[in-house]
Protein backbone atom coordinates (compact mmCIF):
# COMPACT_ATOMS: atom_id res chain seq x y z
CA UNK A 1 0.00 0.00 0.00
CA UNK A 2 1.30 3.09 -1.13
CA UNK A 3 2.15 6.27 1.63
CA UNK A 4 0.90 3.93 4.71
CA UNK A 5 1.41 6.25 7.48
CA UNK A 6 2.68 4.00 11.14
CA UNK A 7 0.65 2.82 13.44
CA UNK A 8 -0.14 5.38 16.47
CA UNK A 9 -0.88 5.67 20.06
CA UNK A 10 -4.42 6.11 20.58
CA UNK A 11 -4.90 9.34 22.48
CA UNK A 12 -6.93 8.98 25.47
CA UNK A 13 -10.52 11.22 25.03
CA UNK A 14 -13.44 12.06 27.15
CA UNK A 15 -16.56 13.52 25.93
CA UNK A 16 -17.67 16.21 28.14
CA UNK A 17 -20.36 14.89 29.30
CA UNK A 18 -18.91 11.28 30.64
CA UNK A 19 -17.89 11.42 34.44
CA UNK A 20 -14.76 10.85 35.04
CA UNK A 21 -15.35 7.67 36.87
CA UNK A 22 -16.85 5.82 33.89
CA UNK A 23 -13.50 4.88 31.95
CA UNK A 24 -12.92 2.34 35.21
CA UNK A 25 -16.53 1.59 35.58
CA UNK A 26 -16.49 0.16 32.12
CA UNK A 27 -14.59 -2.91 31.39
CA UNK A 28 -13.22 -2.03 28.49
CA UNK A 29 -9.77 0.25 26.45
CA UNK A 30 -8.36 0.39 23.73
CA UNK A 31 -6.45 -2.48 23.69
CA UNK A 32 -8.99 -4.41 24.45
CA UNK A 33 -10.86 -3.34 21.01
CA UNK A 34 -7.44 -3.91 19.51
CA UNK A 35 -7.62 -7.78 20.73
CA UNK A 36 -11.46 -8.02 19.67
CA UNK A 37 -11.09 -7.15 16.33
CA UNK A 38 -7.98 -9.50 15.88
CA UNK A 39 -10.18 -12.41 17.31
CA UNK A 40 -12.80 -11.37 14.71
CA UNK A 41 -10.37 -11.03 11.54
CA UNK A 42 -8.31 -13.98 12.53
CA UNK A 43 -10.96 -15.91 10.01
CA UNK A 44 -9.67 -13.90 7.51
CA UNK A 45 -7.62 -16.05 5.09
CA UNK A 46 -5.87 -13.39 2.54
CA UNK A 47 -2.82 -11.19 3.67
CA UNK A 48 -3.27 -7.64 4.34
CA UNK A 49 -1.67 -5.12 6.48
CA UNK A 50 -3.13 -3.08 9.45
CA UNK A 51 -2.21 0.69 9.67
CA UNK A 52 -3.48 4.02 11.22
CA UNK A 53 -3.72 6.49 8.55
CA UNK A 54 -2.62 10.12 10.16
CA UNK A 55 -4.77 12.93 8.50
CA UNK A 56 -4.78 16.41 9.83
CA UNK A 57 -5.43 17.87 13.78
CA UNK A 58 -3.93 15.08 15.19
CA UNK A 59 -6.40 12.69 13.95
CA UNK A 60 -6.37 9.28 12.51
CA UNK A 61 -7.94 6.30 10.73
CA UNK A 62 -7.63 3.10 11.23
CA UNK A 63 -7.61 0.75 7.75
CA UNK A 64 -7.19 -2.65 6.64
CA UNK A 65 -5.82 -2.96 3.12
CA UNK A 66 -5.62 -6.10 0.68
CA UNK A 67 -3.29 -4.99 -1.93
CA UNK A 68 -3.48 -5.40 -5.57
CA UNK A 69 -0.02 -7.59 -5.27
CA UNK A 70 -1.69 -10.77 -4.45
CA UNK A 71 -4.01 -10.56 -7.31
CA UNK A 72 -3.66 -11.98 -10.67
CA UNK A 73 -4.00 -9.43 -14.51
CA UNK A 74 -2.29 -6.60 -12.73
CA UNK A 75 -2.24 -5.21 -16.11
CA UNK A 76 -6.05 -4.45 -15.84
CA UNK A 77 -6.28 -3.91 -12.21
CA UNK A 78 -9.48 -3.65 -10.62
CA UNK A 79 -10.93 -0.11 -9.16
CA UNK A 80 -9.84 -0.02 -5.23
CA UNK A 81 -12.85 -1.13 -3.29
CA UNK A 82 -13.32 0.92 0.13
CA UNK A 83 -15.72 -0.51 2.72
CA UNK A 84 -17.60 2.13 4.82
CA UNK A 85 -19.44 0.28 8.22
CA UNK A 86 -22.52 1.63 9.78
CA UNK A 87 -23.01 3.45 12.91
CA UNK A 88 -21.57 1.70 16.00
CA UNK A 89 -19.73 -0.66 13.65
CA UNK A 90 -16.18 -1.03 12.47
CA UNK A 91 -13.55 -2.85 10.21
CA UNK A 92 -14.16 -6.07 12.09
CA UNK A 93 -18.00 -6.55 10.93
CA UNK A 94 -16.69 -7.39 7.45
CA UNK A 95 -14.66 -10.25 8.83
CA UNK A 96 -17.22 -12.81 6.05
CA UNK A 97 -16.33 -10.76 3.26
CA UNK A 98 -12.80 -9.98 2.90
CA UNK A 99 -11.52 -12.55 1.38
CA UNK A 100 -13.88 -12.73 -1.29
CA UNK A 101 -14.14 -9.30 -1.66
CA UNK A 102 -10.75 -9.38 -2.12
CA UNK A 103 -10.13 -11.80 -4.74
CA UNK A 104 -9.91 -10.10 -7.48
CA UNK A 105 -8.49 -6.81 -6.49
CA UNK A 106 -7.58 -4.44 -3.47
CA UNK A 107 -9.94 -3.48 -0.60
CA UNK A 108 -9.55 -1.53 1.90
CA UNK A 109 -12.12 -1.04 4.97
CA UNK A 110 -12.20 1.69 7.70
CA UNK A 111 -12.77 2.78 10.85
CA UNK A 112 -14.62 5.83 10.09
CA UNK A 113 -13.37 9.26 12.11
CA UNK A 114 -14.98 9.19 15.52
CA UNK A 115 -15.39 5.15 15.73
CA UNK A 116 -13.33 1.71 15.96
CA UNK A 117 -9.43 2.19 16.17
CA UNK A 118 -9.72 5.82 14.54
CA UNK A 119 -9.50 8.74 16.34
CA UNK A 120 -12.29 10.55 18.36
CA UNK A 121 -12.13 14.26 17.94
CA UNK A 122 -15.11 16.76 18.92
CA UNK A 123 -17.34 16.91 15.76
CA UNK A 124 -19.25 20.30 15.61
CA UNK A 125 -23.01 20.23 16.79
CA UNK A 126 -24.04 21.53 13.55
CA UNK A 127 -25.47 18.82 11.05
CA UNK A 128 -24.00 20.24 7.78
CA UNK A 129 -20.27 20.56 9.59
CA UNK A 130 -19.94 17.14 11.37
CA UNK A 131 -21.21 15.49 7.84
CA UNK A 132 -18.26 17.95 6.35
CA UNK A 133 -15.81 16.51 8.75
CA UNK A 134 -16.74 12.98 7.96
CA UNK A 135 -16.30 13.70 4.38
CA UNK A 136 -13.22 15.57 4.68
CA UNK A 137 -11.53 13.13 6.80
CA UNK A 138 -12.48 10.53 3.69
CA UNK A 139 -11.00 12.49 1.53
CA UNK A 140 -7.21 13.38 3.28
CA UNK A 141 -7.62 9.16 3.74
CA UNK A 142 -7.75 9.17 0.10
CA UNK A 143 -4.51 11.33 -0.79
CA UNK A 144 -2.64 9.78 2.14
CA UNK A 145 -3.22 6.32 0.85
CA UNK A 146 -2.34 7.40 -2.96
CA UNK A 147 -5.71 6.31 -4.62
CA UNK A 148 -6.89 8.18 -7.33
CA UNK A 149 -10.09 6.48 -8.17
CA UNK A 150 -12.22 3.95 -5.85
CA UNK A 151 -15.33 2.43 -5.62
CA UNK A 152 -17.20 3.34 -2.71
CA UNK A 153 -19.62 0.66 -0.89
CA UNK A 154 -21.39 2.34 2.67
CA UNK A 155 -23.57 0.28 5.11
CA UNK A 156 -26.17 2.57 7.17
CA UNK A 157 -23.92 5.49 8.08
CA UNK A 158 -21.38 4.70 5.75
CA UNK A 159 -23.97 4.63 3.10
CA UNK A 160 -25.32 8.03 3.80
CA UNK A 161 -20.97 9.40 4.03
CA UNK A 162 -20.36 7.69 0.95
CA UNK A 163 -23.01 9.76 -0.85
CA UNK A 164 -22.31 12.95 0.49
CA UNK A 165 -18.58 12.42 -0.39
CA UNK A 166 -19.67 11.59 -4.08
CA UNK A 167 -21.53 14.76 -4.00
CA UNK A 168 -18.38 16.77 -3.24
CA UNK A 169 -15.64 14.97 -4.80
CA UNK A 170 -17.69 12.84 -7.98
CA UNK A 171 -13.82 12.62 -9.58
CA UNK A 172 -12.62 10.41 -7.06
CA UNK A 173 -15.74 7.73 -6.74
CA UNK A 174 -16.27 5.23 -9.84
CA UNK A 175 -18.85 3.70 -8.45
CA UNK A 176 -21.31 4.22 -5.44
CA UNK A 177 -22.70 1.14 -3.32
CA UNK A 178 -25.48 1.77 -1.26
CA UNK A 179 -26.06 -1.42 1.91
CA UNK A 180 -29.51 -0.45 3.50
CA UNK A 181 -28.52 3.36 3.61
CA UNK A 182 -29.41 4.94 6.60
CA UNK A 183 -30.29 8.88 6.27
CA UNK A 184 -32.13 9.07 3.16
CA UNK A 185 -35.87 9.93 3.52
CA UNK A 186 -37.28 12.97 5.65
CA UNK A 187 -39.17 12.10 8.72
CA UNK A 188 -42.91 12.05 8.04
CA UNK A 189 -45.32 13.82 9.85
CA UNK A 190 -46.72 10.67 11.31
CA UNK A 191 -43.84 7.97 11.32
CA UNK A 192 -44.59 4.44 11.88
CA UNK A 193 -41.19 3.29 11.58
CA UNK A 194 -37.93 4.54 12.21
CA UNK A 195 -34.72 4.16 9.51
CA UNK A 196 -32.85 2.88 12.67
CA UNK A 197 -32.05 -0.59 13.96
CA UNK A 198 -34.79 -1.70 16.63
CA UNK A 199 -32.45 -2.03 19.77
CA UNK A 200 -30.56 1.35 19.03
CA UNK A 201 -34.24 3.32 19.15
CA UNK A 202 -34.61 0.89 22.75
CA UNK A 203 -31.42 2.56 24.54
CA UNK A 204 -32.05 6.01 22.64
CA UNK A 205 -35.46 6.34 23.72
CA UNK A 206 -34.79 5.57 27.37
CA UNK A 207 -31.53 7.36 27.14
CA UNK A 208 -32.48 10.64 25.05
CA UNK A 209 -31.32 13.47 25.13
CA UNK A 210 -28.05 11.64 25.76
CA UNK A 211 -26.27 9.77 23.19
CA UNK A 212 -27.72 6.79 21.27
CA UNK A 213 -25.47 4.05 23.12
CA UNK A 214 -25.45 6.07 26.40
CA UNK A 215 -27.05 3.29 27.97
CA UNK A 216 -24.41 0.89 27.74
CA UNK A 217 -21.69 2.64 29.14
CA UNK A 218 -23.88 3.51 32.40
CA UNK A 219 -24.20 -0.22 32.78
CA UNK A 220 -20.76 -0.45 33.27
CA UNK A 221 -19.59 -4.19 34.07
CA UNK A 222 -23.25 -5.08 32.86
CA UNK A 223 -22.54 -3.57 29.45
CA UNK A 224 -21.14 -7.06 27.69
CA UNK A 225 -23.91 -9.24 29.13
CA UNK A 226 -26.42 -5.92 27.72
CA UNK A 227 -24.79 -6.38 24.36
CA UNK A 228 -24.81 -10.10 24.26
CA UNK A 229 -28.70 -10.02 25.43
CA UNK A 230 -29.49 -7.42 23.09
CA UNK A 231 -28.00 -8.07 20.00
CA UNK A 232 -27.75 -12.06 20.40
CA UNK A 233 -28.63 -12.33 16.99
CA UNK A 234 -25.26 -11.47 16.29
CA UNK A 235 -23.93 -14.57 16.95
CA UNK A 236 -26.39 -16.59 14.73
CA UNK A 237 -25.29 -14.12 11.48
CA UNK A 238 -21.86 -15.30 12.43
CA UNK A 239 -22.15 -18.50 13.58
CA UNK A 240 -20.45 -20.29 10.43
CA UNK A 241 -17.02 -18.23 11.74
CA UNK A 242 -17.57 -18.16 15.67
CA UNK A 243 -19.33 -20.31 18.28
CA UNK A 244 -18.59 -17.82 21.17
CA UNK A 245 -19.50 -14.34 22.08
CA UNK A 246 -16.71 -13.02 20.13
CA UNK A 247 -18.60 -10.64 17.63
CA UNK A 248 -20.61 -9.26 20.55
CA UNK A 249 -17.54 -8.81 22.72
CA UNK A 250 -16.28 -6.68 19.62
CA UNK A 251 -19.40 -4.72 19.41
CA UNK A 252 -19.21 -3.61 22.99
CA UNK A 253 -15.87 -2.42 22.76
CA UNK A 254 -16.36 -0.78 19.39
CA UNK A 255 -19.48 1.25 21.54
CA UNK A 256 -18.35 1.38 25.28
CA UNK A 257 -15.50 4.31 24.61
CA UNK A 258 -15.27 7.96 23.62
CA UNK A 259 -18.57 8.29 21.81
CA UNK A 260 -17.38 10.89 19.38
CA UNK A 261 -18.56 9.55 16.24
CA UNK A 262 -22.06 8.68 18.01
CA UNK A 263 -22.20 12.52 19.61
CA UNK A 264 -21.82 13.57 15.37
CA UNK A 265 -24.79 11.13 14.84
CA UNK A 266 -26.82 12.50 17.42
CA UNK A 267 -26.55 15.89 16.07
CA UNK A 268 -27.27 14.83 12.70
CA UNK A 269 -30.53 13.37 13.66
CA UNK A 270 -34.09 13.87 14.84
CA UNK A 271 -35.25 11.51 17.18
CA UNK A 272 -34.96 9.24 16.57
CA UNK A 273 -32.60 8.24 13.70
CA UNK A 274 -33.90 10.22 11.10
CA UNK A 275 -31.22 12.26 9.27
CA UNK A 276 -31.71 16.48 9.35
CA UNK A 277 -30.62 16.35 6.08
CA UNK A 278 -32.01 13.61 3.88
CA UNK A 279 -30.06 12.52 1.23
CA UNK A 280 -32.74 11.74 -0.68
CA UNK A 281 -32.91 15.50 -1.04
CA UNK A 282 -29.72 15.82 -2.61
CA UNK A 283 -28.66 12.39 -4.11
CA UNK A 284 -29.70 13.38 -7.56
CA UNK A 285 -26.51 15.83 -7.67
CA UNK A 286 -24.77 13.24 -7.90
CA UNK A 287 -22.96 13.15 -11.37
CA UNK A 288 -24.62 11.31 -13.90
CA UNK A 289 -21.12 9.19 -14.96
CA UNK A 290 -21.39 7.79 -11.67
CA UNK A 291 -23.46 4.38 -11.56
CA UNK A 292 -25.18 4.14 -7.95
CA UNK A 293 -26.21 0.52 -6.62
CA UNK A 294 -28.63 -0.05 -3.83
CA UNK A 295 -28.53 -2.81 -2.12
CA UNK A 296 -31.63 -3.52 0.44
CA UNK A 297 -31.88 -6.87 2.67
CA UNK A 298 -35.65 -8.42 2.15
CA UNK A 299 -36.67 -9.16 5.97
CA UNK A 300 -35.13 -5.49 6.61
CA UNK A 301 -36.71 -3.18 8.69
CA UNK A 302 -35.42 -0.32 6.56
CA UNK A 303 -37.40 -0.58 3.47
CA UNK A 304 -36.12 0.09 -0.06
CA UNK A 305 -38.13 2.70 -0.95
CA UNK A 306 -35.45 5.08 -1.23
CA UNK A 307 -33.37 3.05 -3.66
CA UNK A 308 -36.98 3.24 -6.09
CA UNK A 309 -37.20 6.73 -5.07
CA UNK A 310 -34.20 7.86 -7.13
CA UNK A 311 -34.58 5.24 -9.36
CA UNK A 312 -37.45 6.99 -10.73
CA UNK A 313 -35.23 10.03 -12.14
CA UNK A 314 -32.18 7.90 -12.87
CA UNK A 315 -33.11 4.63 -14.58
CA UNK A 316 -29.66 3.43 -14.66
CA UNK A 317 -29.69 3.27 -11.19
CA UNK A 318 -29.44 -0.74 -9.33
CA UNK A 319 -31.81 -1.65 -7.02
CA UNK A 320 -31.00 -5.01 -5.75
CA UNK A 321 -32.87 -7.14 -2.71
CA UNK A 322 -31.46 -9.94 -1.28
CA UNK A 323 -33.61 -13.05 0.26
CA UNK A 324 -33.11 -13.61 3.71
CA UNK A 325 -31.30 -10.76 4.46
CA UNK A 326 -32.09 -8.38 7.35
CA UNK A 327 -30.56 -4.89 8.01
CA UNK A 328 -27.20 -6.35 7.89
CA UNK A 329 -26.90 -7.94 4.50
CA UNK A 330 -23.59 -8.35 4.23
CA UNK A 331 -23.58 -10.31 7.74
CA UNK A 332 -27.27 -12.28 7.16
CA UNK A 333 -26.85 -13.48 3.49
CA UNK A 334 -23.00 -13.02 3.00
CA UNK A 335 -22.56 -15.59 -0.06
CA UNK A 336 -25.13 -14.01 -1.86
CA UNK A 337 -24.17 -10.51 -0.50
CA UNK A 338 -20.47 -11.35 -1.91
CA UNK A 339 -21.72 -12.44 -5.01
CA UNK A 340 -23.31 -9.27 -5.59
CA UNK A 341 -21.05 -6.97 -4.54
CA UNK A 342 -18.43 -8.76 -7.31
CA UNK A 343 -20.32 -9.33 -10.22
CA UNK A 344 -21.05 -5.03 -9.91
CA UNK A 345 -17.37 -4.98 -9.79
CA UNK A 346 -16.96 -6.85 -12.55
CA UNK A 347 -19.17 -4.63 -14.60
CA UNK A 348 -17.81 -1.34 -13.05
CA UNK A 349 -14.87 -1.11 -15.36
CA UNK A 350 -17.16 -1.52 -18.19
CA UNK A 351 -19.54 0.93 -17.14
CA UNK A 352 -22.88 -1.34 -17.00
CA UNK A 353 -26.42 -0.14 -17.04
CA UNK A 354 -28.54 -0.46 -13.66
CA UNK A 355 -31.51 -2.11 -13.64
CA UNK A 356 -33.62 -3.92 -10.76
CA UNK A 357 -33.22 -7.78 -9.10
CA UNK A 358 -33.66 -9.64 -6.58
CA UNK A 359 -30.54 -12.37 -4.92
Amino acid sequence: MRRMAEEVQPRTEQSSWIPNWLPSWCPTSPSQLKDAEEKMLKTVQRPYSRQHIRISNNNYLWTIAFSTHAHPNPSQPRTPLVLLHGFGGGVGLWAQNLDALSAGGPVYALDLLGFGRSSRPQFSADPAEAEEQFVEALEEWREKVGLGEMVLLGHNLGGYISAAYTLKYPNRVRRLLLVEPWGFPARPENPNHYSIPVWIRAIGAVMSPFNPLAGLRLAGPLGPMLVQTIRSDFKQKYSSVFDDNTVSDYIYHLNAQTPSGETAFRNMTVPYGWAKRPMLERIDGVRADVPVSFIYGSRSSIDSNSGYAVKKSRPDVEVIVIRGAGHYVFADQPEDFNQTVLRILAGTEGRGTGGETEQ
